[in-house]
């Protein structure tokens, strides 16, 4: 055994290791990141979970017993923006030092925190200030030697109110046609529709404009574009897949977007309000039905906006997209509301629950205070109608018999502007068609009965009482449309009633045209008050489709036949910068104006082509050019004629008058003899 061990030893002793060292000359050319790229990716860094925690600063400092409670509200801000998986409130003598520190799944989520939430009011005394944990080094080690900042370019989208700018003050509108497949812009000049833009997949459903005219909003399936300028160049886009519905603001500062696709319960993704300048997401809501668009309703001037949900209305308030004081007012099965058009003011009804009777309240905001409630009885339903001036308010309220067996309605009409606010009741005994004030007027104009006999009746709302005017029968009519600036009215019969169309002028009453558009399913306004278009929407009847333009007076003007014509929408004006009394004088001095507009006008209406009339106009300007010329060139030359006229002034027929010789010369003209008779 020893003789093996031995020799078994010497072999081993024999065999030589291999060396795995690199020769001393050896120059390694591979970098780590090539070799073993994959595991340094994964290699943790420094900055590991300090980019997706946040600091909130200036919330409030409370004891142990109201700490919970302060916990729930800040989870339940901003966990709206993603979970948070830690949070962190230092305290000093058992009270939170009045800032926190907040953990997020992802540094996505503690960005857009971040960017919402910065500047968010929780209430009077406290203001969110919110900062990324990572910005507190960058803050810190800010030289303190100025620099320039760097210029940040700027996007020239153009004059986006270039329109208004036309000589003549002609609208715009905007046109969809071949079943959706082509969009385009058109002038309404009074040699017809001229196109200034067109283009095929514009869109992908319908287009909208915003309520100024400002912007056209398009849809696609990813999600909201915008369009302003003169070119109509692409000015926003706001992401939100699936999108179907919209609704802007009255200021247009910010879109409201909804898309039926699945939202998660941390993120709500169903509605979603956008900065329509910046394009930031601003706050997304659950929906799971939007059958009643819009879902949110602004104010006058988009200071709040408002939601109905199961027993409550929520208000909340721009710009911090919070709740207005943290809660939502509780209304026992509210079935409906709406928004002054001038004040902050929402009206709302309730029906009849046990012993409590129907009602109309009045609410101001942001104070909550009732200003006017109305008890209804035997309510079937209620409908709320402004005046677009906020003086009225009108409720048509749908009421049962005693018997329940029948129904009638009853119009509550609310003096907004009066002490107290009251209210006048007119009743009318037949089924309402159609309801409609006269804008910034106090007269409205209801439809009713049934087919063959509709009626339709005039209103006048004077002080203490609510007068009728007119009452017109036998109208093939189931819709009104006023005038925007008042005065003039269409009652018209769309759809199944034939297109049938009554032109009214209600200073008078007098009919000033019948018109038919056969099937016609639209009928809109121009914003000026001056034209009507009508139309045949596929969307709704897949032959003749067309629209027709007429003016007020019932008068056809133009008929523009399309494959397959889809929509027709006007661009909105922008409220007039004149002053009401302004206004006023223009009206009373129209006459003064009228000329220039006459010759407009004839000029318009003359058969010669434009290029003659251009060409007569480069002439014209031509001619007053070499006029000029010609008249410096006498003026340059008037010290030469001095001199060479001895200083006598002759340029004036009046000059040197005592220098004149004045010389009298008689000539002879005729001789005329008369015979005289003597009678002597």
């Amino acid at each position: 055994m020893e003789e093996y061990q031995e020799d078994n030893g010497s072999d081993r002793g024999e065999e030589e290791e291999p060396d795995f060292n690199d020769p001393s000359d050896y120059v390694d050319d591979i970098s780590d990141e090539e070799l073993l790229g994959d595991l340094l990716k994964k290699k943790p860094k420094e900055a590991d979970g300090i980019d997706s925690v946040i600091v909130v600063d200036n919330v409030p400092q409370v004891g142990k017993e109201r700490l919970e409670k302060l916990q729930n509200v800040i989870r339940k801000i901003f966990s709206k923006h993603g979970k948070i998986i830690t949070e962190h409130y230092p305290k000093e003598d058992e009270k939170t030092k009045g800032y926190i520190f907040l953990e997020y799944t992802s540094p996505a989520n503690a960005a857009e925190a971040v960017k919402n939430l910065n500047g968010y009011k929780l209430d009077k005394l406290h203001t969110f200030a919110v900062n990324l944990f990572t910005d507190f080094d960058k803050y810190a080690n800010v030289s303190d030697d100025w620099e320039v900042p760097t210029k940040q370019p700027y996007k020239d989208h153009g004059n986006l109110k270039w329109w208004l700018m036309d000589q003549d003050c002609n609208d715009q509108f905007s046109v969809i046609y071949e079943g959706g497949e082509k969009t385009g812009i058109s002038w309404n000049s009074s040699s017809g529709p001229v196109s200034i833009e067109e283009r095929a997949r514009w869109t992908e459903t319908y287009v909208r404009w915003s309520p100024k005219g400002t912007y056209l909003a398009t849809f696609h399936q990813r999600g909201i574009a915008l369009w302003a300028g003169e070119k109509f160049k692409q000015v926003m886009r706001f992401n939100h897949p699936g999108v179907q519905l919209i609704d802007f603001s009255p200021c247009e500062s910010y879109i409201v977007t909804f898309s039926p696709m699945v939202d998660t319960k941390d993120d709500p993704q169903a509605i979603i309000i956008w900065n329509v300048r910046t394009g930031a997401k601003k706050r997304g809501f659950h929906c799971e039905n939007a059958a009643h668009w819009p879902i949110f309703k602004w104010s006058h001037d988009g200071k709040y906006f408002a939601r109905m949900g199961p027993d409550s209305l929520s208000i909340y308030e721009t710009p911090s997209f919070g709740l207005l004081e943290k809660k939502s007012i509780k209304i026992e099965e509210i079935k409906d509301f709406t928004w002054s058009p001038s004040d902050y003011i929402v009206a709302y009804w309730t029906p009849e629950r046990n012993d409590i009777p129907a009602r109309v309240t009045l609410l101001d905001v942001p104070t909550r205070k009732e200003v006017r409630v109305k008890n209804l009885f035997n309510v079937g339903e209620c409908k709320m109608h402004w005046q677009n001036k906020g003086e009225f308010l009108c409720v048509k309220v749908d009421r049962f018999t005693k018997s329940k067996k029948a129904m009638f309605c009853n119009f509550e009409i609310f003096r907004m502007r009066e002490k107290q606010i009251p209210v006048e009741q007119v009743e009318i005994k037949e089924a309402i068609l159609a309801f409609a004030w006269e804008p910034s007027g106090s007269k409205f104009a209801v439809l009713h009965g049934e087919n063959p006999r509709i009626s339709a009746s005039f209103y006048h709302v004077t002080k203490g009482k609510v007068e009728q005017l007119k009452v017109m029968d036998k109208k093939m009519a189931n819709h009104i449309f006023w005038s925007p600036t008042g005065q003039f009215v269409i009652l018209a019969g769309l759809k199944n009633m034939s297109g049938a169309m009554e032109f009214i002028d209600t200073a008078d009453f007098t009919v000033m045209n019948t018109q038919e558009h056969f099937m016609a399913t639209d009928i809109e306004w121009d914003p000026t008050g001056r034209y009507i278009i009508s139309g045949v929407s596929w969307w709704g009847h897949k032959v003749d489709n067309a629209y027709w333009i007429w003016n007020f007076q019932g008068k056809i003007l133009h008929k523009q036949t399309i494959e397959r014509f889809c929509q027709l929408l006007w661009r909105p004006r922008p409220p007039s910068l004149l002053s009401p009394k302004q206004i006023k004088d223009i009206k009373k001095n129209v006459k003064n104006y009228s000329k220039q507009f006459e010759l407009k006008d004839r000029m318009s209406q003359s058969k010669a082509s434009k290029e003659l009339v251009d060409k007569r106009r480069q002439l014209m300007e031509s001619f007053r050019d070499y006029l000029e010329e010609c008249k410096n060139a006498y003026d340059s030359t008037k010290e030469q004629r001095l001199e060479l006229r001895g200083g006598i002034d002759t340029d004036d027929f009046d000059s040197h008058i005592e220098d004149w010789d004045e010389e009298i010369i008689e000539f002879f003209v005729k001789e005329e003899l008369i015979e005289m008779n003597n009678d002597d």
